[in-house]
């Protein structure tokens, strides 16, 4: 079934800026997938969807990310304060989006089962809502991405609002709607050599040789059976 694009105006802020801490020594961002970074599948997603405004936000080996993705339509800044938390990159996006638009996206970059499709759904749901914040969930599970409104902007720099924070939707009902996904894409993202393995064996797309050695044994017993995320 083919997804119409919706009528309102997103921008995007893509998180990019993590450590990856518990990939291991490398970074989870630049680990080739079907002979590409990982990095740039998510901007083409978004792309796809008709995104003209995304702002890349860098930190932890700024340099070798910027340059993965360098030829693609996107804005970049970069967050020196990285090592303190993801609403730090959250305002450091904030503050470099130009474009006049009807809802602010913040996507994780490692949201590797993330399709077009999905993104269009999220989007026309926030389109139908009369709330300024949308949370995607699936089955009761918190995900990924969150799209608010413009006014919503000074409080978020302001540190009222933490788009991270669990208790989101129960702090602030007034402004919070659940988005129901029909698929797991939205609580799918990468933080582990297994998750990497596990996700990449759905999509039948070869990794390198990355995540198969930072795996102990039993990790790779388990993500060669019927282990899903």
């Amino acid at each position: 079934m083919k997804h119409s694009l919706p009528k309102s105006r997103l921008s995007c802020i893509l998180l990019a800026a993590g450590m990856s801490k518990r990939m291991g020594a490398e970074n989870k961002l630049l680990i080739e997938i079907n002979g590409e970074p990982l990095i740039r599948r998510t901007p083409r997603v978004l792309l796809d969807d008709g995104m003209e405004e995304i702002i890349v936000v860098l930190g932890y080996q700024s340099e070798d990310v910027h340059a993965a993705i360098e030829d693609l339509p996107v804005s970049f800044v970069v967050n020196s304060d990285y090592e303190r938390g993801q609403m730090t990159s959250v305002h450091a996006g904030l503050t470099e989006l130009t474009r006049k638009t009807d809802g602010v996206m913040v996507f994780l970059a490692d949201l590797l089962l993330i399709t077009a499709d999905d993104i269009r759904d999220i989007h026309a749901s926030y389109e139908h809502q009369d709330a300024n914040i949308l949370v995607p969930q699936f089955q009761q599970i918190r995900g990924n991405p969150i799209i608010f409104s413009p006014v919503q902007r000074d409080s978020i720099l302001a540190g009222e609002k933490n788009l991270g924070c669990r208790k989101l939707i129960s702090n602030n009902p007034e402004l919070v709607a659940v988005f129901e996904s029909t698929n797991d894409h939205v609580i799918c993202d990468l933080d582990t050599p297994e998750s990497l393995t596990i996700m990449s064996q759905r999509l039948g797309l070869p990794i390198g040789d990355f995540a198969s050695a930072n795996m102990s044994s039993r990790e790779m017993e388990r993500a060669s059976g019927s282990h899903h995320v």
